[in-house]
């Protein structure tokens, strides 16, 4: 089962991997990891979300270990990313801040980029980034598009969306 796990970690050396651990320890398999390290929380902490496979019936174990390891659990378990969505940028994406346009989209809380290839034919040259955008449903795949169009026209990109078929 896919579940997802919103954590915090100390501002230390060495604290992602040892959230890894109870992971490692109870056989999941790890989708995604987005470590927000520019954005603490009130409390000086780090936020991560980690997105895993894994067998329902070792969520509590693995809440223990990491609370056992001085990790806070802020919310697991929640089925997260259901739908995904490839779009295509095209334009100066790298001058145009890709970091900045990436993380509008992974700051809603409902949808990330979980996959990115970017090509650079040349300095001068319009590149071309494929993305892929997972979300928590298709309402919000929608939300996450309509942020995409919006960061389009104010970098001036252009942005190529999927065909989707109403009727399905």
């Amino acid at each position: 089962m896919r579940l997802s796990m919103d954590l915090e970690l100390q501002d230390i050396p060495g604290q992602l991997l040892l959230a890894l651990q109870p992971l490692k320890d109870n056989k999941a398999n790890i989708i995604s990891v987005v470590h927000h390290r520019e954005r603490k929380t009130p409390r000086g902490t780090i936020p991560v979300r980690f997105v895993v496979e894994m067998d329902r019936s070792k969520l509590d174990a693995v809440k223990s270990q990491l609370v056992s390891l001085g990790v806070t659990v802020v919310r697991a378990g929640e089925v997260r990313f259901i739908e995904d969505v490839a779009v295509v940028l095209v334009g100066h994406i790298l001058d145009s801040d890709l970091g900045d346009t990436i993380n509008r989209i992974d700051s809603t809380g409902y949808a990330e980029v979980m996959d990115l290839a970017l090509t650079m034919p040349g300095v001068n040259e319009p590149s071309s980034a494929y993305l892929r955008i997972r979300a928590t449903g298709k309402a919000e795949i929608h939300k996450a598009l309509s942020i995409l169009r919006q960061v389009g026209e104010e970098k001036k990109l252009l942005v190529i969306e999927p065909i989707e078929d109403e009727a399905a």
